[in-house]
């Protein structure tokens, strides 16, 4: 993958791109593909689908005014590879990042890439969504947070959300599922203090992905018994529809 090949794809996608940003994609990718034969960072190895599905997607929230905050703290939940946020990082130098995941092992590639790349912008999080959101110096700390091919909606309200600032938002990265998941977010954003709002359709030239964005508004403080403890929102997500016409709002 050269930088001009970065740039030509990325402005006919409507998302800004200089020659620094170019180069630092090109150097991440080669990294991605290096760290990748060690282990399973992506099973998307061909070289103009990742440039599609990795780059210009994770940056695809440029082309969409408004969704980005001008300054402050960003966190990407279960950032895997770093998707969205370390590519996110590298177009936006005046946010602070922080890349999340459960697993070491991602956030160590992460590391080599944050050294590598000399990014200053962006920490690592060793931890689990649910745990984060219950401690002090993450609890309603970020003006944003984003995540990606992580979990169906009204999971991710509750992994997000406690991580908000009342007045920020949560940015989710959603397939054509989303639509069916619509009914049990709002339910369960509404639980955690936040309120959804409509899908933007991200389409990208040539490709027949239906891929979305969709933005989660902090409303009010989550109430202290959110987010629930690690395991049980993947398991009991909130604002499902119960025998009888009930919503799980409170199971532990």
């Amino acid at each position: 993958m050269q930088p001009e090949q970065v740039k030509n794809r990325l402005a006919a996608c409507n998302i800004p791109c200089d020659d620094v940003l170019a180069a630092r994609i090109v150097r991440y990718h080669e990294m991605l593909l290096d760290w990748n034969t060690r282990m399973d960072l992506t099973n998307v190895t061909d070289e103009a689908e990742m440039l599609d599905r990795h780059y210009v997607d994770s940056l695809v929230v440029l082309s969409k005014p408004g969704l980005l905050p001008e300054d402050g703290k960003v966190i990407d939940v279960g950032t895997g590879a770093g998707l969205p946020g370390m590519v996110l990082a590298l177009a936006c130098p005046h946010l602070s990042f922080t890349l999340m995941d459960a697993q070491q092992k991602r956030l160590n590639f992460l590391q080599a890439v944050i050294d590598d790349l000399h990014l200053t912008n962006v920490t690592l999080l060793h931890s689990r969504a649910e745990d984060a959101g219950r401690q002090a110096d993450c609890r309603e700390q970020f003006d944003l947070a984003v995540a990606r091919a992580v979990a169906p909606l009204s999971v991710l309200a509750e992994y997000m959300l406690p991580l908000v600032k009342v007045g920020g938002s949560a940015l989710c990265w959603k397939g054509p599922a989303l639509l069916d998941e619509m009914g049990e977010g709002r339910r369960a954003a509404f639980l955690v203090g936040g309120k959804v709002g409509e899908p933007v359709p991200c389409a990208i030239p040539g490709r027949d992905w239906q891929h979305m964005l969709l933005e989660m508004k902090k409303t009010m403080h989550t109430p202290k018994m959110y987010p629930r403890k690690a395991g049980v929102p993947g398991k009991k997500p909130l604002g499902t529809k119960l025998e009888g016409g009930l919503t799980c709002a409170s199971s532990k």
